[in-house]
């Protein structure tokens, strides 16, 4: 299984996330896929319902407020690069479970 490639930035930090919307079941971490985490979301691709389940998913898993997780590229595409404000790389690894 490969890493997942996190960038450490002034405000947090930016990792690629590969999306998989209207999965059965609830939303979840998958695995990793070429450098990237691979997220199975409950909601449907329609009106941004994904990217949204996508952030609010990704903000409980790590511990912060809902603002503080955004799409900075890839919004209408299933490879999303996500910022996340007010983490460092090791706290990112850890919430996420992927501690070597």
């Amino acid at each position: 299984m490969s890493n997942l490639t996190v960038q450490e930035v002034d405000e947090g930090v930016v990792f690629v996330v590969k999306v998989v919307p209207g999965s059965s079941g609830p939303t979840r971490i998958c695995s990793l896929l070429d450098n990237m985490l691979k997220i199975k979301v409950s909601a449907a691709p329609q009106k941004q319902k994904a990217t949204q389940c996508l952030l609010k998913f990704l903000a409980k898993q790590l511990g912060v407020k809902k603002n503080a997780v955004s799409i900075i590229s890839g919004k209408n595409s299933p490879v999303k690069r996500v910022q996340a404000s007010g983490i460092s790389v090791d706290t990112l690894l850890k919430k996420l479970n992927l501690n070597k």
